[in-house]
């Protein structure tokens, strides 16, 4: 210990007694090995005392009277020019109690620390491992209810949805011929496209109004569906409403309306997220669709989607036509005027 060696050597007078009934004698009092050593005149060894025990009687009083712990019989005397002594008596048992272990302290650092990880688990760890649960044990019959309530509350934004009794089987052969369960056309709202829980997909008139070929507005179902094999569309769901929303979901099996809301007003225009180019490529080619009609309605010069149109899975091949012309014509005029 730095502080002992400091006072090793240091010595002081003083008087002592071992109990109550004996006389004081004069001592002289040293500095050992954590201890109090006290000897006689002759330099013969009385006691020696734990410095971690020692006790002082009169805190700011002189003489400073110390004793051991537990026996207050037992006492020594210094005087108020003992300086030297008082501090280093002082400042060694606050050296030893600063070495000392402290099960208390140690606990509360414990206790505090602990509460601090399950508040960070709360925050940080709990609502993405409650959402992520939740998109886990949704049954698809609640994924489209979940997907119908949200495209009512779209319509509010968007309009009413397009559709005559004419485009509605075309509709469905659109919605076969790519994979997807059931393809929505708005006059307005969706920037391009959105994918909703359930499997419906929402495309803005223009996508088939503005094109000759039916690959452009098949191909922006293609993507959406790229989309939500990287993403859950629910999820993105439950991201809007919170923590609150999975919860909800979890324990009654519904969504209240301002979590819907929140979504539509939310997502209808925001920007999608980007699919990378080779799932895009495996899309087209899963589904035997031409990705240059795509690309070049995303980019005329086709600059920036040179891929798409250089890597085409079905690039120089006989296809069948996503539809036919007379079914394309018609599913053109699925908004009217």
């Amino acid at each position: 210990m730095t502080a002992l060696r400091e006072y090793q050597r240091l010595e002081a007078a003083g008087l002592w007694r071992a109990n109550r009934e004996d006389q004081r004698r004069n001592v002289i009092v040293s500095i050992g090995d954590a201890t109090l050593t006290i000897t006689n005149m002759q330099d013969q060894p009385l006691a020696h005392w734990s410095l971690a025990a020692v006790e002082r009687q009169n805190p700011g009083q002189y003489p400073a009277v110390f004793h051991p712990d537990g026996d207050p019989g037992e006492t020594l005397e210094l005087a108020e020019d003992e300086t030297a002594m008082l501090e280093a008596i002082e400042k060694l048992q606050l050296a030893i109690e600063g070495a000392r272990a402290h099960p208390g302290r140690l606990r509360t650092v414990s206790v505090l620390g602990s509460l601090s990880l399950i508040a960070a688990l709360l925050v940080f760890w709990l609502p993405g491992a409650m959402m992520r649960h939740t998109v886990s044990v949704v049954p698809e019959i609640k994924r489209k209810a979940i997907g119908q309530a949200l495209l009512g509350r779209i319509e509010r934004v968007s309009g009413q949805v397009c559709s005559t009794p004419e485009t509605a089987p075309i509709l469905i052969r659109l919605a076969e011929r790519t994979g997807a369960r059931q393809i929505v056309v708005l006059r307005a709202g969706v920037t391009s496209s959105l994918h909703l829980p359930g499997d419906i997909i929402l495309l803005n008139r223009s996508l088939i109004e503005d094109h000759e070929d039916p690959a452009v507005a098949a191909g922006a179902v293609l993507i959406e569906r790229a989309r939500a094999q990287a993403k859950d569309p629910l999820a993105e769901v439950l991201n809007s409403g919170g923590v609150l929303a999975s919860f909800r979901l979890l324990t009654t099996g519904k969504l209240d309306r301002s979590s819907l809301d929140r979504y539509a007003e939310a997502m209808v225009s925001a920007p999608r997220p980007e699919v990378p180019e080779e799932k895009i490529l495996a899309a087209f080619a899963q589904a035997a669709i031409p990705s240059t009609p795509y690309a070049y309605a995303q980019d005329i010069t086709g600059e920036a989607v040179l891929g798409l149109i250089e890597a085409d899975p079905m690039a120089g091949r006989i296809l069948e036509p996503v539809l036919n012309d007379r079914d394309w014509v018609q599913l053109q005029s699925i908004c009217g005027a």
